[in-house]
């Protein structure tokens, strides 16, 4: 297992912790959005950024979960600021709730962490009727950071510090399918499989950062966007295939990275100074990787960035 502590670039490795890529930083005076908060790697995340003095504001959809993850934090971190908001990304109305509360509350923001998502679920819609893991893992996020967008190049501006966007997506985004977004049958439940829509899904998170570079360097906003592989984690990710689930809750601890790995690459790219400016980049293991040429494609993410905006206005 000697392949799993070899460092890279960045001096990081498989095996590195989240407290170990953000050791000495002090993020004092930042603040941060983290959906998926209230289990997994975005709990861990929360956690960390808290202790590392950043206001970290909780992106939940189940309320209860996400005030014991706050609690804990609490009575761990006595001097932590975190606290929680309810947010379905599968639920546009639900999206535009959260950020139009978060607005009123007059928070800055200087990071925006769309961790949330779910994996291979049986072919489901969404409230508004789009397929549930495009409709979670990409649509919400894609709408969410539209909609805050303002709000990061204000704070970006007011406060002199880079604001930073991190998709996590997934090494899955390799078996998204041929065609890579399928646009015109995203729908389609005859010619659904649920491992490429995962798939799919992740490409997504990989695309929009992308064309969110392009957007914000056209707008000379202080801001970047990049997207990572938080490593194969064992956590409730597997819920929806019990064969799955039980491999991974026996054999796991051998070949899976725990909650605290799983939210390395999340935490440098959110604090790490060594990654100021760098955007429209692709991480794993807190280092640059590289993804497929689908996930490269300009073309396919402004098609993408077209389509999703046509969704978030009907």
């Amino acid at each position: 297992m000697w392949l799993f502590g070899r460092k890279g670039a960045s001096g990081f490795s498989w095996s590195s912790t989240a407290e170990e890529v953000t050791h000495g930083i002090d993020a004092a005076g930042l603040t941060a959005i983290v959906t998926g908060a209230s289990s997994g790697i975005g709990a861990e995340t929360t956690r960390v950024l808290a202790l590392r003095g950043v206001h970290v504001v909780m992106g939940v959809r189940n309320m209860d979960a996400g005030k014991k993850v706050k609690d804990k934090i609490v009575q761990e971190i006595p001097s932590a600021k975190v606290e929680a908001m309810e947010l379905d990304l599968s639920s546009m109305a639900s999206v535009r709730k959260f950020a139009s509360d978060y607005k009123t509350s007059n928070l800055p923001l200087n990071l925006l962490i769309n961790n949330a998502g779910i994996m291979a679920t049986p072919f489901m819609l969404s409230k508004d009727n789009i397929e549930l893991q495009f409709a979670t893992n990409h649509l919400g996020h894609f709408l969410l950071t539209y909609l805050l967008l303002d709000t990061m190049k204000k704070t970006a501006r007011e406060s002199g510090r880079e604001g930073r966007i991190v998709n996590v997506s997934s090494e899955a985004h390799r078996f998204a399918y041929t065609e890579g977004i399928r646009f015109d049958k995203l729908n389609d439940q005859s010619s659904y499989q649920s491992w490429r829509a995962y798939g799919q899904s992740k490409l997504a998170n990989i695309l929009h950062a992308n064309e969110l570079t392009k957007h914000l360097k056209d707008d000379g906003a202080d801001i970047t966007a990049n997207s990572l592989h938080p490593g194969a984690i064992n956590t409730n990710l597997f819920r929806y295939n019990s064969v799955i689930d039980g491999i991974c809750r026996t054999a796991g601890k051998l070949v899976l990275k725990n909650p605290p790995q799983g939210a390395a690459t999340t935490c440098y790219l959110a604090l790490h100074p060594e990654v100021k400016g760098v955007s429209g980049e692709y991480f794993s293991d807190s280092n640059v990787a590289k993804p497929t040429d689908q996930a490269k494609d300009a073309t396919l993410a402004q098609k993408l960035w077209d389509f999703s905006m046509d969704l978030i206005k009907t």
